[in-house]
């Protein structure tokens, strides 16, 4: 309970912090919103789900893998925010309070995932006025809908923890920031986000269809009603919603164990 409490005042410090600087928030949101804008309106017409070109097929089979890049985006933030505190000496303020060692990466975890559940409103109101519409391809419903939010949430929280990672392993934001970066596109991209994995070559749909971050897409596509659910004997893609759940608690579990590790090697 205690560590609970020194994590959630962490946690306000950063949400504190973000108010008082709007740009943060402000340019967080214009990225996913020119993603969703470009995405929809520059290959709309251009690319093959299942056997349609329809633009509004396309809409609702991106909007998914959006809402989880723009998720997974957030961990450069968390990186190079950590990062940010450490270059200031603000992380050697909190280890002379008598305080839980794992609360100040717990709370800046918390506070990201926060900001990530604003960012995901505003970017679901966008998608809704572009065109999206769940259920466009199975019958859904509010509750399923929601679940495939929580789940996006979940994987945003995991991926902080990588982000928290990296901030703690390198000496300034921008090497946070790029470090936070350069594994992502691949993540992201090597996935069922943007393309259907028929289309690529059999090695690298395999990688797609294993991704952590494809099961995500593939559970919301699911619950969404969205077309271009992927057709596959992978595990993951058979059973979306738990691969995602499974993968998002490892990630947590391995990566909050070195964050705090790496933190207290510090402190040591």
């Amino acid at each position: 309970m205690s560590s609970m409490s020194d994590s959630l005042v962490i946690a306000q410090r950063n949400l504190i912090r973000m108010s008082r600087i709007p740009e943060m928030i402000l340019f967080g949101l214009i990225q996913p919103v020119m993603f969703v804008v470009l995405f929809t309106y520059v290959f709309g017409g251009s690319m093959k789900i299942g056997d349609s070109t329809d633009p509004d097929v396309y809409k609702n089979f991106l909007m998914a893998g959006v809402f989880a890049q723009t998720v997974t985006f957030a961990t450069a933030g968390a990186g190079a925010g950590i990062a940010d505190d450490m270059h200031k000496g603000l992380i050697d303020r909190f280890r002379s309070l008598p305080m839980a060692r794992g609360a100040v990466l717990t709370g800046r975890t918390m506070a990201d995932v926060v900001q990530t559940a604003l960012t995901l409103t505003v970017l679901a109101l966008v998608a809704l006025l572009v065109g999206w519409r769940p259920g466009s391809a199975e019958p859904t419903n509010l509750g399923r809908v929601l679940s495939g939010f929580a789940l996006l949430l979940l994987l945003g929280y995991a991926f902080t923890w990588i982000g928290a990672l990296i901030g703690l392993s390198v000496r300034t934001p921008e090497a946070a920031t790029s470090g936070g970066l350069i594994w992502l596109f691949p993540v992201t991209f090597i996935s069922n986000a943007f393309v259907d994995p028929e289309q690529m070559t059999p090695w690298l749909r395999h990688i797609a269809e294993w991704n952590p971050f494809s099961a995500t897409v593939q559970a919301c596509r699911k619950l969404f009603g969205d077309p271009g659910v992927v057709q596959s004997d992978a595990w993951p893609m058979q059973h979306p919603v738990w691969a995602s759940l499974i993968y998002s608690i490892l990630i947590v579990a391995v990566f909050r164990t070195l964050a705090v590790r790496k933190y207290r090697a510090a402190d040591g």
